[in-house]
């Protein structure tokens, strides 16, 4: 008769992988965590679980504070340092498991060499284990990995990840079952309001997460999707750690963004794409966009516009930050920009003006081949990423970026922005003009209505967004500096005065529409195109809105 084997326990990847490295007999194990009950409980649980690992293991621990003792039981104070501590874990005689918390302060760090008495005895007790008959196991924990190049031979990585949305919403359930009842907190679970706060919880540490809820409760005694916010918050700290990405603070809404209608019906179809709604109807989570088009039109802006309409965090990712003097040091920034933005996912990762940062990736030529891989290390992430990441790359000049970095796959769509249209420009100058007679009395008399907005458009023909706004920022300092009451001469004034990149870079401008013509979706809207094609400031020719719709194909929904 064959006897079945006993099936292993369903759980993460983290048990799984460490279940199989401590069955090996694996003698050194390094965790990067600074959840140190975490670890320690699931280190516990697969030590002690005698149906896939035989024989069971006792965990002991170790750290400076209390000294060597088996997990549950008082330190001998006799073993508060590194040598006392792996000579009592070598002098073991039953199968174990010995976690040391406290030890990569001695094993170096940039501008520290390591403990050699302290490396050699790990050296010294890995051969013990490894020799032995009687199976022992030795992990390092930390939250910096601190591994001299003595023991890099002999140490096997671990990772441990945060905590999974699971969790967290268990978490989350705990919180509101403790502050529930007579006088307790009140949960809206409107708008999938709860799953939306776990979501936004997801990059944390089960403390950080635990504290993020409470804050969101005690603010104004009730739980709802308006706490998002609040939440996504506590997440500017693990990225600030970091050093390589920034969080951007942003109040723009779409609706202040002039014009751009594809784009913005594109970006609104697809919010809330990465809830479980959305995956159990078999909607993939999108991978990101592409933007390019004539500098200031509204590239950023929308970057900005589209982190607060979907209630998610917005990352910039600085490439210029990614490269270091030290030999592997710009791979290993970008690695752990990529790990940090996909801890913190969902999230928004905004890389402006890529083409900069990446124009050489391809040759890695005059730096030893360090922009190639981190250019090959973004792309290979680009394409086999799962997590909820949405890349927002803005670019100026495209024809700079290699052709293997806009193939389907890395971006869901490529758009490119043009001059406004004289809708849009007429809905660009309302923006502005409003907005500065909500901010104060800048326009006194000064009614923003059709026939201005007309006059305004008819003199702005080839200019961008962001030279209407200075025009119109122009035009208030004239005004200030004088009867401090906006005018409408002021106004056509300021433009006249203004020559647009429209002018001094035709040539460049020419180019790139003839580049996006057949290869990007166009950002405004077939009808805000119809009816001119503007090929200069002073020259408007009738075309056919059909030849417009060819080189702003319709996107699809």
């Amino acid at each position: 008769m064959s006897s079945k084997a006993t099936p292993e326990p369903a759980d993460g990847v983290f048990a799984g992988n460490l279940r199989r490295l401590i069955r090996a007999r694996f003698p050194l194990l390094s965790i990067e965590t600074a959840e140190e009950s975490r670890v320690l409980s699931e280190i516990a649980r697969v030590a002690g679980d005698n149906r896939s690992l035989k024989p069971q293991r006792q965990v002991y621990r170790w750290t400076t504070s209390e000294g060597f003792a088996a997990l549950g039981q008082p330190g001998n104070p006799d073993t508060r340092t590194p040598l006392a501590a792996l000579t009592a874990a070598a002098a073991l005689t039953s199968p174990a498991v010995v976690v040391l918390f406290d030890l990569h302060p001695w094993l170096g760090g940039p501008n520290q060499p390591p403990d050699t008495q302290v490396v050699r005895a790990l050296k010294d007790t890995v051969r013990w284990f490894t020799e032995s008959s009687v199976p022992r196991t030795l992990i390092l924990v930390s939250p910096t990995p601190r591994i001299p190049s003595d023991l890099e031979a002999l140490v096997t990585v671990v990772d441990f990840p945060l905590p999974t949305e699971q969790e967290l919403r268990e978490i989350l359930d705990r919180t509101i079952s403790r502050n529930s009842g007579p006088g307790g907190i009140q949960v809206d679970e409107a708008d999938n309001a709860l799953e939306r706060l776990t979501k936004a919880a997801l990059g944390l540490t089960m403390v950080e997460a635990e504290n993020a809820f409470a804050r969101a409760m005690v603010e104004d005694g009730r739980l709802s999707a308006d706490d998002v916010p609040l939440v996504t918050a506590e997440k500017s700290q693990t990225v600030r750690k970091s050093g390589v990405l920034e969080v951007v603070s942003s109040t723009v809404r779409l609706e202040d963004v002039g014009g751009l209608d594809n784009l913005k019906t594109w970006l609104t179809k697809r919010s809330g794409s990465w809830l479980d709604e959305a995956r159990s109807y078999g909607l993939p989570a999108p991978k990101g966009v592409l933007v390019t088009g004539v500098p200031g039109c509204g590239k950023s802006l929308t970057a900005k516009a589209m982190a607060s309409a979907w209630s998610l965090p917005l990352l910039r990712l600085d490439i210029g930050r990614v490269f270091g003097g030290l030999v592997g040091q710009s791979e290993q920034n970008i690695r752990l920009a990529l790990r940090t933005a996909e801890a913190v996912a969902p999230c928004v990762l905004w890389i402006d003006e890529i083409e900069k940062g990446f124009a050489a990736g391809a040759s890695g030529q005059g730096d030893s081949g360090t922009s190639a891989r981190v250019f090959g290390t973004f792309l290979t992430w680009m394409q086999e990423k799962t997590s909820s990441v949405f890349v927002m790359a803005t670019a100026n000049n495209i024809s700079l970026l290699p052709p293997e970095f806009m193939r389907k796959g890395r971006f869901d769509e490529i758009f490119f922005i043009d001059l406004p249209t004289s809708v849009e420009r007429s809905v660009i100058f309302a923006l502005h003009l409003r907005a500065r007679l909500k901010a104060g009395p800048a326009l006194g008399d000064l009614a923003v209505d059709d026939a201005l907005l007309a006059d305004l458009v008819a003199a702005t023909e080839g200019f961008s967004g962001a030279e209407i706004e200075q025009a119109v920022i122009s035009a208030c300092f004239d005004a200030f500096d004088g009867r401090r009451t906006l005018t409408r001469e002021d106004l056509l004034r300021a433009i006249e005065h203004t020559v647009p990149l429209s002018v001094t870079q035709a040539e460049q401008i020419t180019a790139l529409r003839a580049w996006a013509d057949v290869r990007a979706v166009a950002a405004s809207a077939p009808e805000a195109r119809a009816g001119y094609l503007t090929t200069g400031p002073d020259e408007i020719h009738p075309v056919d809105p059909a030849t417009l719709v060819r080189g702003g194909r319709p996107v699809e929904s």
